[in-house]
Parts: structure tokens; C-alpha cells; sequence
């Protein structure tokens, strides 16, 4: 269990090949022609560890990555992982190339016009990291500063929201991407996943240090909007694995915390399909 906790850090500059999206698009199948076909396509972060991130060994590892096997063994099927970038997530699901998003999908008003969220099953926080010699308390500190970020992600929101134009936001492909382009002197910080300071060490040990908490945000899974029958399915499966302990024994084994507790409602983005 520690080891696969370790593991992961050695692999956060590791070149990961993504599968491309098809631009033709495919079928959106019901839970019952998933459960017939016998496979369910997963789509799933393929570089950040260690919510998703492909192993020494060439499988697809991590938080979600148990999460989804779990619910592939709930619905009796076999699980097929297709590792996405930040960008292409929705873009998988909404257009049928994936059947559902065990993603690192951080909830937001913005993606719930395009996405049905499940109830939140694991939580993140969000900050920016920069080097231990640089003094940062608060937002204006960074003034004039070139600030990385994925783009498309929750860290991009918080970032820009929070800087506004007193510093440069600039977008990378991905967390390996925008980790390398701070090691590198690309950019003088990142905002990054509670991990970030975890695979930063691992790069270059006692350089860098958390310096500001942006907001902490919650994850659920991503199905279609209006599909009732994947929305309810995942919900029951989220409420199984919380009351009988599979979460919490998954959130010790990746993440060394407690289950957090997590919120009833979130403004502006339902859980379930009216």
C-alpha cells in the first residue's frame, strides 16, 4: 500500500502517450447495453498522479483508477481505460468515446452545463507553488510573475480568478507539462493539485513549497447530461463504497488522509438527473 503511494512520485515527469479522440463521433450506450457488451470504456487522467497515471508496468494506476474497476465489478463488466488530457475529457464523453468520466473532474457551474456530475467522491485542494526563496502570502505578491497552469483545469479557474491581470497565466497540456515548465524556468509558480508539492520534490528536492491556498474543491464522476440510468447507477455505487469503507480504504491508500467529508449540495450543480 505505502509502496504504491511512492511509486507514484518517481513517475511525475514520465512521458505518457494519450490516446486521441476520434473526431467521429460514437454511440452513447444505456448501462444495460454497457452490461451486455461486457465492457465498460473508462475515461481517465493518464498523467496525474496519483489520481490517474499509466505504472512502471504500462497499466493504467491510481485513485480513479480503483474507484472505476470498482464500479466496472459493480455493473459485472470489464473496465477499458482511454487516458484523456485535461481538454479532452468532455469532449470523450459528450460525443460517446468514452461511457463515463472517472477524470479528476473538479465540480464547477461551468462544466455542469455540459456534463452530469455523480455526488462528490473525493476532494481536492488548490494552490500555488513557486520556489522556497520567493515570498508569497497573498495574491499581489506575484504581480508581473508568469504562472502555469493546465489548461482547461480547476487550477486554471482558480489561478486566473484569483491574479486577475496582475500576472500571466500560461496554459500548458497537462500537470507533467506545467510541473516541468516551472522546474525548467518556463514560469516563476503553478497552481496545482494538493499533489503538486509531492512531485515537485521528487524533481528537485527541497526547492519548492506551497505558498497560497486558492479553494478546495470537490470531484464527481462525469456521465451525459439527461442519462438518469448512468447518473442513479454511479450515485448508488457512490453511496455503497462510502457506507461499507471501500472509499476511505482507497482515499488511506493514494492520498495518506481520511475520507473527507463531503457536501450535501453545491450551488448551481446537481447531483442527480430531475
Amino acid at each position: 500500500m505505502h509502496n504504491n503511494r511512492r511509486n507514484f512520485l518517481g513517475l511525475a515527469l514520465a512521458t505518457v502517450a494519450f490516446a486521441t479522440v476520434d473526431p467521429v463521433a460514437a454511440s452513447a450506450a444505456t448501462v444495460e447495453e454497457i452490461k451486455a457488451k461486457g465492457t465498460l470504456v473508462v475515461g481517465i487522467q493518464g498523467d496525474n498522479a496519483p489520481w490517474g497515471f499509466v505504472n512502471t508496468s504500462g497499466l493504467q494506476d491510481g485513485f480513479d483508477a480503483d474507484v472505476a474497476n470498482l464500479f466496472a465489478k459493480e455493473l459485472g463488466v470489464k473496465v477499458q481505460f482511454q487516458p484523456l488530457a485535461v481538454a479532452n475529457r468532455i469532449p470523450a464523453l459528450t460525443t460517446g468515446k468514452v461511457d463515463i468520466l472517472f477524470a479528476t473532474m473538479a465540480m464547477t457551474e461551468e462544466r455542469a452545463k455540459s456534463i452530469q456530475y455523480s455526488k462528490p467522491y473525493a476532494a481536492n485542494t488548490i494552490s500555488l507553488y513557486a520556489a522556497k526563496s520567493d515570498t508569497v502570502t497573498k495574491p499581489e505578491d506575484v504581480a508581473g510573475w508568469e504562472i502555469g497552469v493546465p489548461k482547461s483545469s480547476s487550477q486554471d479557474k482558480a489561478v486566473t480568478d484569483a491574479v486577475g491581470s496582475t500576472a500571466t497565466v500560461r496554459r500548458f497540456d497537462d500537470d507533467a507539462a506545467t510541473i516541468q515548465a516551472l522546474i525548467s524556468g518556463q514560469v516563476k509558480a503553478v497552481g496545482g493539485n494538493q499533489f503538486y508539492g509531492q512531485r515537485l520534490d521528487a524533481a528537485s528536492a527541497g526547492t519548492y513549497e506551497r505558498k497560497i491556498d486558492f479553494l478546495t474543491t470537490y470531484n464527481g464522476v462525469g456521465t451525459r447530461l439527461g442519462e438518469k440510468d448512468w447518473n442513479e447507477a454511479v450515485n448508488a455505487f457512490i453511496d455503497k463504497i462510502k457506507a461499507n469503507g471501500e472509499l476511505a480504504a482507497i482515499t488511506k491508500k493514494w492520498m495518506a488522509i481520511d475520507l473527507p467529508q463531503f457536501p450535501e449540495s453545491i450551488p448551481n450543480i446537481p447531483f442527480t438527473v430531475n
